[in-house]
């Protein structure tokens, strides 16, 4: 199976939220959660006013933060370039959410399979399961405007360049949101005007820490102490490394 990514066209939104209730639906979320967000911002003054808005999700990125510093290995890559979460394996330690530099992984409470209360990360999962039996992605498959489109890799980025020069005119400032710090994502979005505009970091990049602490401290770690010793000691030293606030118990 070849990979896919979702595009994201701003120009074509207006904001009717069925992709958020696609997504609701879809995973069987209560009406005040959804994997699905809104930035609406105001530009221009009246008469002349423009309203830019987008949904906003998981990008799925290529070299995901929240894959990197998660000590459990919860977190990791479908084949169909989707980045999941194994919700057995989650203890709830907000790494994940701590550090997305986009602040799209949400620690919550939820009921495990005994029916208790457990603080685990959620987000969009690009319907990972949808995609491997063949099936498009709710918010996609919702989407009447076609400002949500999902196919192969390199057919998305096609039309994305395709799109960005049919709106060049209109939009000066256009481009295609495909941060290259985190090695590309699998949401591309095609924004209007600057992405600092939409609240998204220009320069978003995975951390040199985090690679450090993946690709080489972990596995040394895990080699030299054993499993059970450096799940400890990992805990403690991502703590130290990768939280950016201050901790609070459970989800938000």
């Amino acid at each position: 199976m070849g990979q896919y990514r979702m595009l994201v066209d701003v120009t074509k939104c207006i904001g009717c939220y069925s992709c958020r209730v696609a997504c609701q639906m879809e995973n069987d979320l209560p009406s005040d959660q959804s994997y699905i967000s809104f930035c609406e911002v105001e530009k221009g003054e009246y008469p002349n006013v423009e309203w830019v808005m987008h949904r906003f999700s998981c990008l799925h990125c290529e070299d995901a933060v929240c894959e990197k510093v998660c000590p459990q290995n919860a977190i990791s890559y479908s084949q169909t370039g989707a980045v999941v979460v194994d919700q057995e394996q989650c203890i709830g330690c907000e790494y994940c959410e701590k550090n997305c530099p986009f602040g799209r992984a949400k620690v919550e409470l939820c009921q495990d399979k005994e029916g208790n209360s457990v603080s685990r990360a959620n987000k969009c999962t690009l319907c990972n399961g949808k995609v491997l039996e063949g099936v498009t992605p709710a918010c996609a498959s919702t989407c009447y405007t076609k400002a949500i489109v999902f196919g192969e890799s390199d057919e998305i980025l096609q039309k994305a360049e395709q799109r960005l020069a049919e709106v060049k005119d209109r939009y000066p400032d256009a481009n295609i949101y495909n941060p290259e710090g985190v090695g590309g994502t699998h949401t591309i979005y095609l924004l209007a005007h600057k992405p600092e505009e939409y609240d998204l970091e220009s320069d978003a990049a995975t951390p040199a820490s985090a690679i450090i602490w993946k690709d080489y401290a972990q596995p040394l770690g895990k080699l030299l102490l054993g499993a059970t010793t450096m799940a400890v000691i990992g805990g403690a030293i991502s703590n130290r490394l990768f939280n950016k606030g201050e901790h609070h118990e459970g989800g938000e």
